[in-house]
């Protein structure tokens, strides 16, 4: 009886290690293809990037099922932003990052996300290329808060409308109905209201 115990013990040690190993192989040896890491990319990147033409779009049918956040400092925010969009400063003033103050930082994304269950938390910074939105948004995902990224920044926003809007908006569209001044989101006016890209829930056209 004792060895047919023995015999179990060895076999279950036994296929322990061997699934030890094999794991640690795969891990470390296993490289995936590069159409494998080609799909894994874009599969990342359409569900973090917002198109802001797209969004735009949303904004002027009066779709509010995003929440825009500034990233940028309270001083910045005050002097203009995109209208609706609120602000949650990963800068102290516009030269000095508070990319340290994890605690405020996180604990209003995470009021944020309670308060509004369904909707998407979109972030934006400076422009294209600024890191701010990427690392806040990797703070943010180490606590289980998942926000996307707005493929703009407010430089191109405000200073380069034509770059991201169709050839025949840029006389239909003024960058002014979509900026605003002061502490607050504030709302959008004067917009003829488009139905253009008519698709629910999506901020992809």
């Amino acid at each position: 009886m004792r060895k047919g115990y023995k015999i179990i013990l060895l076999s279950l040690i036994f296929g322990a290690l061997s699934g030890i190993i094999a794991s640690l192989i795969v891990v470390n040896y296993y490289v995936p293809d590069e159409g494998h890491l080609i799909k894994e990319w874009y599969k990342a990147e359409v569900a973090v990037s917002v198109s802001p033409h797209g969004l735009r779009k949303h904004m002027a049918q009066g779709d509010d099922s995003a929440i825009l956040v500034d990233l940028r400092s309270a001083e910045e925010y005050e002097r203009e932003h995109i209208v609706t969009a609120i602000n949650i400063p990963a800068y102290k003033d516009p030269n000095t990052s508070a990319y340290g103050d994890v605690e405020r930082i996180v604990g209003a994304f995470k009021e944020l996300r309670e308060s509004n269950p369904h909707k998407d938390i979109i972030v934006y910074c400076y422009s294209i290329p600024c890191m701010t939105g990427r690392k806040i948004g990797k703070m943010l995902a180490e606590f289980d808060i998942y926000v996307q990224h707005l493929g703009v920044g407010w430089n191109e926003w405000r200073y380069d409308w034509t770059s991201w809007n169709h050839e025949h908006e840029w006389d239909s569209t003024d960058v002014m109905d979509y900026v605003i001044s002061g502490p607050d989101p504030g709302v959008i006016v004067g917009v003829e209201k488009s139905t253009a890209c008519p698709i629910e829930g999506a901020f992809g056209c």
